[in-house]
């Protein structure tokens, strides 16, 4: 470990080096979606009470990375809350990682999105929070539902079309900007 004038590396005391202003010029909210695939078909919920996209299907397991969590815990975790599936991490298989904004929005509006697949896990799917969704279903890559969530849709396009075509996925996509 090295030093610095205000004490160890890594400690609080580091910190000194940053301005306050930092946090308001730019935040990044990092999120993990796990996208459950069955032969050739994707599971979704149709979003509501939630405030952000209610009435659009989206991702059935998503949400913010919590403090000291990683993006593939994170997952796991969104699986067992929203969808009461145990999925094991070595089973979380990265598909891309998203960064998107929101155009003119605040800076809490940039986000980096990691995006997982599971083919594998243990469980019926069904809603934990029917607060959150109203509904639960299997749609084909062929038969999206709409509406869809702008910059899930995008994502599951860019699956569709790596599996179609033998296209790779793209390891990073940008949505927003």
């Amino acid at each position: 470990m090295t030093t610095s004038p205000t004490g160890p590396a890594g400690t609080a005391s580091d910190n000194a080096r940053y301005d306050e202003r930092d946090h308001e010029r730019f935040a990044l909210v990092p999120a993990a979606y796990l996208f459950l695939r069955r032969e050739g078909q994707v599971l979704l919920q149709l979003r509501q009470g939630t405030g952000y996209r209610d009435g659009y299907w989206a991702c059935a397991a998503a949400g913010h990375v919590e403090e000291g969590e990683s993006a593939v815990d994170a997952a796991v975790r969104e699986a067992r809350e929203e969808l009461g599936v145990t999925v094991a991490p070595q089973d979380v298989q990265p598909l891309t990682v998203l960064h998107r904004g929101e155009p003119g929005g605040p800076a809490v509006e940039q986000r980096v999105d990691f995006m997982f697949e599971a083919t594998r896990w243990s469980g019926t799917p069904a809603i934990q929070e029917p607060e959150k969704a109203a509904d639960l279903a299997w749609f084909p890559f062929v038969a999206l539902p709409t509406p869809l969530v702008p910059h899930e849709a995008a994502v599951l396009r860019a699956v569709h079309d790596a599996g179609r075509h033998g296209t790779p996925m793209p390891r990073l996509l940008t949505f927003g900007f």
